[in-house]
C-alpha cells in the first residue's frame, strides 16, 4: 500500500471529484483538510493506474507524477486563459452540451453549461481562504435533464407564476401551459432552463465572461413574438458574479428573466442559521397557489420583515402553508431602475457574505421549502427541506394580470435590459 498526499488545489479545478478506477482503496476529501492549500489524499495500490476528472487532470502513480492531460474528447481553450471550455455531455438527439469555466485572479471559479445557461458550480473562499461550491446542483447533465427544481437555471420567458396560465395583451388572450397546479411557472413546460444556448467567451478588462444566446420562436410555450435573448455571465476580479440579460422582440410579449441558483454559503445541512437582510419594506401577499393577491403590503410587524438582519429560521414556523416557508416576492424600497442593494446574506459557519444588487424592482426569496430529501446532488449530498435559499431578482409574479405592478411587456423597437450582481466577501 502507498499513501499519496501531494496534489495542491486552490480552486482551479472546480468540480474535482474523483471517479476512481481499479487500485484505489481510500480518498480523503480536499474540503475536509485544514490547510489553506488543500491536498487530495489517496491510499492506493502501487500499480499503474489513472483516472480522468472533469478538469482533465491525469494522475499517474506509476511514476508518482502528476501530469496535465487531455480528456477523451478534446478540450478547447478560448483565447482568454481564465476561460476553459469542456464537453459536458449530450442530449438524446446527439446535441453536444458544453461547459464554460470562468476564473478570476483570486481563485474563484464559476461553471456554466449551454443547457439552460445553468450555473452548475461557484467556488468561493471562506474566512480561512478555503474554497467551497456554494450552489446546489447535479454531478452531470443527466441530473439536469431529469426532475430538477431549476437548480442554477436561466428562467424565461417569464419567471415566476402566471395565474391560470392566461393573460391578455393588446386585446388578445394567450393560453400557456399550466405546469404548477393551476398556474404557469417559469416559462412553462420547456422554458429557457430546458433549451440549448449558443455560447462564446468574451474579453473583459476585470475578469472573465461568457455570452449565451437563444432565439425563442414565436408561439413557443404560448408566448407571442420571436424573442432574441442574451445572457452574459462575468466573474470579476472583485469577486463578483455579474449576470446581464438583454432581449428584443418582433411582437409585443411579456419578458421577465432571472437566475434560479440555490445558495448555501456554509455547505451545511440547511440554511436556517444564515443571516438575511432584504432592502425591502413591502412584499406582495399571495393566495394558496402562490399567486399575488394584488396587494402591496408592508413587512413591518410580520415574519416577512428582514429590513434588519435576521436568521432565516427565526420566524419561519410562523408561516402557514404546506410545505411552509418563504416563497414571496419582496418589493425593493429603492424604486429606481438603476443598480441597488437587494439583499445581504451571511453564512455564520464559514463567514462568507453574499451581497445581491440588481436593476430589478423585486426579488423572490425562497427558502427551499419543496426540497424533501428525494434529490441527491453534487458530492453525494441529499437535499432536505431548507437545504438552500434562492434570491430571484425579478419583476413581480403574475405582473401581466396586475396593472398596478411594474409592466413586463416588451414591444418591438425596445430592448429589455436587466442586471444582477452577486458579490462575495468574508466577515
Amino acid at each position: 500500500m502507498l499513501i499519496v498526499d501531494a496534489l495542491p488545489w486552490n480552486g482551479q479545478y472546480p468540480g474535482l471529484d474523483a471517479q476512481f478506477k481499479k487500485g484505489i482503496f481510500y480518498k480523503g476529501h480536499a474540503r475536509d483538510l485544514p490547510s489553506r492549500t488543500p491536498l487530495w489524499s489517496y491510499t492506493v495500490n502501487p500499480k499503474t493506474f489513472s483516472y480522468w476528472t472533469s478538469s482533465t487532470l491525469l494522475i499517474s502513480l506509476a511514476s508518482l507524477s502528476f501530469v496535465a492531460a487531455k480528456s477523451s474528447s478534446p478540450t478547447q481553450t478560448p483565447p482568454n486563459p481564465q476561460i476553459t471550455k469542456n464537453p459536458y455531455g449530450q442530449l438524446a438527439d446527439g446535441t453536444r452540451i458544453d461547459s464554460y469555466t470562468l476564473k478570476n485572479k483570486n481563485g474563484m471559479a464559476a461553471r456554466i453549461i449551454t443547457y439552460g445557461a445553468i450555473l452548475t458550480e461557484l467556488w468561493v473562499p471562506d474566512r480561512q481562504g478555503q474554497f467551497a461550491d456554494v450552489v446546489l446542483g447535479f454531478e452531470n447533465l443527466e441530473g439536469y435533464l431529469g426532475e430538477s427544481p431549476y437548480f442554477g437555471a436561466t428562467i424565461g420567458r417569464v419567471a415566476n407564476r402566471i395565474a391560470n396560465g392566461k393573460f391578455t395583451l393588446d386585446g388578445k388572450e394567450y393560453t400557456l401551459a399550466t405546469n404548477n397546479g393551476p398556474n404557469s411557472l417559469h416559462g412553462g413546460n420547456q422554458g429557457f432552463d430546458k433549451v440549448v444556448w449558443e455560447a462564446e467567451p468574451l474579453e473583459v478588462a476585470n475578469g472573465s465572461a461568457v455570452k449565451f444566446n437563444y432565439l425563442s420562436p414565436d408561439g413557443e410555450e404560448g408566448y407571442p413574438g420571436n424573442l432574441n435573448t442574451t445572457v452574459v455571465y462575468t466573474l470579476t476580479d472583485d469577486n463578483e458574479l455579474k449576470i446581464e440579460y438583454t432581449a428584443e422582440t418582433d411582437q409585443a410579449t411579456p419578458v421577465n428573466l432571472t437566475n434560479h441558483s440555490y445558495w448555501n454559503l456554509d455547505g451545511s445541512a440547511n440554511i436556517l442559521d444564515h443571516e438575511l437582510r432584504l432592502a425591502a419594506d413591502h412584499y406582495t401577499p399571495v393566495d394558496e397557489t402562490l399567486i399575488p393577491t394584488g396587494e402591496i403590503a408592508p413587512v413591518a410587524g410580520t415574519p416577512m420583515d428582514f429590513t434588519r438582519p435576521q436568521t432565516i429560521g427565526s420566524r419561519i414556523d410562523q408561516l402557514q402553508g404546506d410545505p411552509g416557508g418563504y416563497d414571496h416576492n419582496y418589493v425593493l424600497t429603492d424604486k429606481k431602475p438603476s443598480m441597488k442593494l437587494a439583499a445581504r446574506v451571511r453564512g455564520p459557519q464559514s463567514g462568507r457574505v453574499m451581497e445581491v444588487r440588481t436593476t430589478e424592482p423585486g426579488v423572490q426569496f425562497y427558502s427551499g421549502n419543496f426540497l424533501d430529501g428525494t434529490i441527491t446532488g453534487k458530492y453525494g449530498q441529499v437535499y432536505q427541506k431548507h437545504a438552500a435559499f434562492c434570491l430571484e431578482t425579478q419583476h413581480f409574479p403574475d405582473a401581466v394580470n396586475h396593472p398596478n405592478f411594474p409592466s413586463i411587456i416588451l414591444r418591438p423597437g425596445a430592448t429589455y435590459q436587466s442586471m444582477s450582481v452577486y458579490k462575495f466577501l468574508t466577515d
